[in-house]
């Protein structure tokens, strides 16, 4: 049976060229307002591809986000805000990208076609069965991807795979699917639209939880933040203030010498 390919049907809006710059906004947030109803009917699918990650990661494991394009752009993203949000180290979670770290900033031609280069690239990262590997691609089809989990599973590795298309050749060798099913994109074939928005809210739930699972945030907090700026500062030395009931002043030369609001208040006792 082929593939339903509906990240490649054609859009439900046409002659777009026509369409004035507010109906254009209109008609792309239209559209952007169902991708949260399809992310909400796969919640089942990403609960247990958590529970699975976040039993490897309380075993010392680690988890690989592996893309091409934007779907790999996005596994980078997530990876990369981790260790500044909950001041994880940048080994936890890594994001790999077919084309190498060209490839997040310019087009590496044919390199999601190379379907042996995928688990070359998690080699370098000395991948193991304590870990876990997520593939992303918005069509399910990419063989960079697809290979890569399919050596994973040969490796005893457990496997997720996130993609936009029904019955997915990616969903079939992943021990964990999750298929969003977004419809249309407003330009055909777009997948950086919807697909990309949908692909972006599951990592930022699947990374999040985990790191809460991890005893990475406390309460609604981001007390184990990496101070990069005064942004930062400023936020984790009026978390210090409000919990150790101190002033400004003191909060800060606390937090500035600790490192981080978790280990300021722990030197309290708090």
């Amino acid at each position: 049976m082929a593939i339903q390919k509906i990240t490649e049907q054609e859009s439900n809006y046409h002659h777009l060229e026509n369409m004035s710059i507010n109906e254009l906004l209109v008609s792309i947030n239209r559209e952007d307002k169902t991708v949260a109803s399809a992310v909400e009917k796969v919640i089942p699918q990403i609960d247990a591809l958590v529970t699975a990650i976040a039993d490897k990661m309380m075993a010392g494991g680690r988890l690989f986000y592996i893309g091409a394009g934007t779907s790999g752009r996005l596994g980078i993203l997530d990876a990369s805000e981790c260790p500044p949000t909950f001041g994880v180290s940048p080994d936890l979670i890594i994001g790999i990208i077919a084309g190498g770290n060209k490839a997040v900033t310019s087009a590496v031609e044919f390199a999601e076609d190379d379907g042996e280069q995928g688990w070359q690239d998690l080699q370098q990262h000395r991948v193991c069965d304590s870990d876990v590997v997520i593939g992303i691609a918005a069509s399910g089809t990419t063989p960079y991807v697809i290979e890569a989990l399919k050596q994973c599973t040969a490796n005893n590795i457990i496997t997720g795979s996130i993609c936009c298309n029904i019955g997915a050749p990616l969903s079939k060798v992943a021990t964990y699917s999750i298929e969003v099913i977004v419809g249309p994109e407003f330009i055909t074939g777009s997948t950086r639209m919807k697909s990309g928005t949908a692909q972006k809210l599951i990592l930022n739930m699947i990374s999040t939880t985990l790191m809460i699972q991890l005893g990475r945030v406390e309460n609604n907090r981001m007390v184990n933040m990496q101070l990069t700026n005064e942004k930062l500062i400023e936020r984790g030395a009026k978390m210090v203030m409000e919990k150790l009931q101190v002033d400004y002043a003191i909060a800060k030369d606390l937090l500035i010498k600790f490192g981080s609001v978790k280990k300021a208040l722990d030197s309290r006792g708090a």
